[in-house]
């Protein structure tokens, strides 16, 4: 079975007689039931239940859904609901700041806002009300004031499945807003179903899901990536899934030792936080064939625990680079072999090679835009046919990207001689004197101790290391051993992991850390491209 229409894609796959398990670490946010575990037949019935409570609200063909709520898989089935009503979902992070939300539904101006009672309180508290930006507010958790609640739209049946052209607008995903206010991504069926989902659809050796995988997925289920795998992995149709909703590893502990994943997909900053359970004794992840990283590259360190912990015989760790207007770009494989510690090079963020067929890719000089020689540092430009359509209220921005027929990803980078792509720094965030993230690595390696660590670079100042470890402490003298060889460095800044301020998918805001830390907003990069 190969994905299209997303409004029927759990009925068709329920007919079809899908014997996927899903089991949860936490109820869904969109049903009172305190469930844990569904079938695919119980999850299309929920997604029939709220279109009729969509369209209740008075939702309809052609209309923008704002979804914002807590980190859950939910949000691609009240997805699934609006796209069956015909309606466009916008999914919105609940880690935006409010401000920041208020940007985002001012661009959208959706008929229907569905929330929940406790975010709309929180907003309320801090000054804003997103309610004033949408037509109407449904929540899913109880009443609240100016708002539709759970029990006003109850028991309403779903119009039949409304239908679209593969060109039009299907979904509205925010990028990660690592640089400052996220962009609102517009995608059609064509590019994030046609392109993107049945590619992933195709049983790959190795690397393929198989019936009888159990598979784990620890993501931020409000972009992108996930709806597209919603789509490819009920077609593909694995033994179980089980969804982390939350990265904590006293609760995904228990889960995942009651399913034992043969396959790991996770944030990178997911894969960081449930990084102690493969150092217990009788962890779960002894029996998992591959484990998939996107969104950020993996420091080495956590690699090698990962791919160490699994008992297979050669496991292995795909790694895609790509963005939310394009999809994946590049993909690379890393073995127990490839991960050893290398000295003062670190090859991790070598992001592999173009995917085969479906994308080009070109490095050219950031003030002339022509193209620059194999082994030459550039900006890294990007040709598929999975480009998004536009982003919602920017029209302009979205021109003024791409370079011809060429879409600009503002990361700079290296194209090898043998095909391969270096990442180097968002072109933003560049500095003459070093790569940022592949010092990060290097510093990783040398500082088990630390959980992340992010290198900023200052215009006409050496870089600023901030190193993030469990209680805020580092030994100066292991920091001295540390930054041997490498290139001058500040003083390290040394904050513990809630400190960091960072977008829904996890990634350290770095612009915001930067006004944290310095009061500084400036970089050496243009900015031009983000």
């Amino acid at each position: 079975m190969r994905p299209h229409d997303m409004g029927v894609l759990f009925d068709r796959c329920a007919d079809r007689g899908t014997a996927t398990r899903v089991h949860l670490d936490r109820p869904f946010d969109l049903t009172p039931e305190h469930r844990t575990a569904y079938t695919v037949p119980e999850l299309a019935a929920l997604v029939r239940d709220f279109a009729g409570r969509l369209a209740c609200a008075g939702a309809g063909r052609g209309d923008r859904v704002a979804i914002v709520k807590d980190n859950h898989w939910d949000y691609d089935l009240l997805a699934c609901a609006a796209v069956r009503i015909g309606a466009v979902p916008a999914q919105l992070s609940a880690q935006l700041p409010p401000d920041v939300l208020a940007v985002l539904l001012d661009r959208l101006r959706p008929a229907l806002l569905v929330t929940t009672r406790t975010l709309l309180e929180r907003w309320r508290r801090a000054g804003h009300d997103p309610g004033a930006l949408a037509g109407t507010v449904m929540t899913l958790d109880g009443p609240a004031a100016g708002a539709l609640g759970p029990d006003d739209l109850r028991g309403h049946d779903a119009p039949g499945p409304r239908r679209r052209h593969d060109d039009d607008p299907l979904v509205i995903n925010h990028t990660s807003g690592t640089t400052g206010v996220p962009k609102l991504v517009v995608h059609s069926t064509r590019t994030i179903i046609g392109k993107l989902a049945r590619f992933e659809t195709v049983r790959y050796p190795l690397i393929g899901l198989r019936r009888d995988d159990v598979l784990a997925n620890a993501s931020a289920f409000a972009h992108g990536r996930t709806f597209c795998w919603t789509a490819s992995v009920l077609c593909l149709a694995p033994r179980a899934l089980t969804i982390l909703s939350r990265p904590d590893p006293d609760t995904a502990d228990p889960l995942l030792r009651a399913h034992p994943p043969t396959v790991v997909e996770a944030l990178p900053a997911a894969y960081v936080r449930l990084r102690p359970l493969t150092r217990r004794l009788d962890h779960a992840f002894r029996d998992v064939r591959l484990f998939i990283s996107t969104y950020d590259a993996v420091h080495p360190p956590v690699l090698r625990d990962y791919l160490h912990a699994s008992r297979r015989r050669a496991p292995l760790w795909m790694q895609g680079w790509g963005q939310t207007e394009t999809g994946p770009l590049t993909f690379r494989f890393h073995t127990r072999r490839s991960t050893r510690p290398s000295g003062a090079r670190s090859d991790a963020r070598n992001l592999g090679r173009p995917v085969p067929v479906k994308t080009r890719l070109r490095v050219v000089d950031p003030d002339t835009l022509r193209p620059v020689s194999r082994g030459r540092p550039g900006l890294l430009l990007a040709r598929t046919s999975a480009c998004a359509l536009t982003y919602q209220g920017e029209g302009d921005r979205w021109a003024a990207k791409h370079v011809g027929r060429w879409w600009s990803t503002g990361d700079f980078g290296i194209r090898h001689r043998d095909g391969t792509v270096e990442l180097l720094d968002r072109e933003v965030d560049r500095t003459p004197q070093l790569s940022c993230l592949r010092t990060e690595d290097v510093l990783e390696d040398r500082l088990p101790q630390a959980l992340e660590i992010v290198v900023l670079a200052l215009p006409g100042q050496a870089p600023l290391p901030v190193v993030v470890t469990e209680d805020g402490a580092l030994a100066a003298e292991r920091w001295r051993q540390a930054v041997a060889g490498l290139p001058l460095l500040q003083p390290p800044t040394v904050l513990t992991w809630p400190q960091l301020p960072r977008t829904g998918t996890g990634k350290v805001r770095r612009g915001a850390l930067l006004r944290q830390l310095t009061g500084r907003t400036d970089t050496r990069g243009s900015g031009r491209w983000t």
